[in-house]
């Protein structure tokens, strides 16, 4: 039995309300963000920069961010991130109070905004497994997937609510929930991580370590690109401002519905993983999800209904948590304590290439070829993804269980 006074129960139900209350903050303040520089530009391209303004810095950070949550305390190195995400918030608030209307100037915050995502995400994500014992952290995963997809479902919906009233309002709740999170992980207890042992490597050296031990295990390794692939091509959200107003003509309220939809079915399985995970033929299972979310993405593309639009981006939601849970109970089962920074800064690299530069990439294209063909050819290009890396990550296809992955990975 694990020792209460190692694992307790109050430190992992501190990380999921931390983690809810950033998560909310970020969903509210990218619904406000796309609305606001939409109306500026109105061009599928001010979207696309929306992303790759965050995924630069994510790029440049995330990796040494990694090196540095293995060297410190991972509640140190978030609770900081997250103080800096509230200060960007409180920029947003003073930008929208002065009236500035120029797309500039928000860009230039989310370039910093990148960078406290670049440190929180590999601290967050390393963090689980020091609060739970290992028997139990399939299902910690998976509640902590059903808390993060459940502010996904409020944060945009809140959003589109709160822009009714003022940006000044939403970040001004942006603000305060960053504030609150980095607070409460500050206080948060745990199993600690034993001191360094090799002190002999630089700074860079550890970092090319993590990317090694990635590299060297092709499940990781497949299951993480999968993802970044996948998602890249097929990411539709980028373009929901685009499609709200001027394919489906609804407004902020309606962009806020759609961008919860995909939340929706993602809350749903995560709470069905949670009293019952993936045991069985686990790689097979995460290939179809991801073939379901290319097929999911090509409806949407062809949709002007907004009902069917919704339901298109919930069954995309849904399909995306099974490749989630995937991936993240892969890495967290293979990965040694000492590397769990780096080894998770690596997997949040590889998420954040698919989510923000997946924006970037959606925009440009749609800036190419209109935003419906895009759409379309970004979910072939999904189904075009998971035929070829059936056949580059044979390992990868045929996990079954995941207490078998160190053993497949010796």
């Amino acid at each position: 039995m694990s020792d209460p006074t190692v694992y307790r129960h109050r430190d992992f139900i501190l990380f999921a309300s931390s983690r809810f209350l950033s998560t909310v903050a970020m969903m509210v303040q990218s619904v406000a963000i796309g609305w606001q520089i939409y109306e500026i530009e109105r061009t599928p391209l001010a979207l696309g920069l929306v992303g790759l303004c965050q995924f630069l810095p994510m790029f440049l950070f995330t990796l040494p961010a990694g090196e540095m949550t293995d060297r410190f305390d991972q509640r140190r190195v978030l609770s900081l991130a997250l103080l800096l995400q509230g200060l960007c918030a409180a920029i947003f608030l003073t930008l929208s109070i002065t009236g500035i209307k120029t797309a500039v100037a928000y860009y230039a915050v989310l370039v910093l905004f990148g960078v406290g995502r670049g440190f929180a995400s590999p601290a967050g994500q390393s963090l689980t497994p020091f609060l739970v014992p290992p028997e139990r952290l399939p299902r910690a995963i998976a509640l902590n997937s059903s808390v993060f997809t459940t502010a996904v479902i409020a944060g945009p919906a809140m959003g589109g609510f709160l822009y009714a009233f003022g940006p000044e309002v939403t970040y001004s709740l942006c603000l305060a929930f960053f504030v609150a999170a980095s607070a409460i992980t500050a206080i948060i207890g745990g199993r600690r991580r034993a001191k360094e042992v090799n002190t002999e490597m630089s700074r860079f050296e550890r970092v090319v370590e993590g990317i090694r031990f990635v590299k060297n295990r092709p499940v990781i390794l497949g299951a993480i690109s999968l993802d970044l692939f996948a998602v890249l091509l097929g990411g539709a959200t980028a373009l929901l401002p685009l499609f709200a107003r001027d394919i489906l003509h609804t407004g902020p309220w309606g962009l806020g519905l759609l961008r919860s939809a995909p939340a929706v079915g993602a809350a749903l399985v995560a709470l069905a993983l949670t009293g019952r995970p993936i045991e069985r033929n686990i790689g097979v299972k995460m290939f179809a999800a991801v073939a379901v979310f290319g097929v999911a993405t090509i409806v949407f593309g062809l949709s002007s209904n907004f009902y069917l639009s919704m339901g298109a981006l919930f069954v995309l939601g849904a399909s995306d948590m099974i490749s989630v849970f995937v991936r993240q109970s892969l890495v967290s089962f293979a990965t040694p304590d000492e590397m769990r920074g780096r080894v998770g800064a690596v997997n949040m690299l590889f998420i954040g290439a698919s989510n923000e530069l997946g924006e970037f990439e959606s925009g440009i294209t749609a800036a190419l070829f209109g935003s419906i063909p895009a759409v379309i050819i970004g979910g072939l290009g999904t189904l075009g993804v998971v035929a070829i890396w059936m056949k580059l990550f044979p390992p990868l296809r045929d996990v079954d269980r995941l207490k078998d992955i160190e053993f497949k990975q010796a």
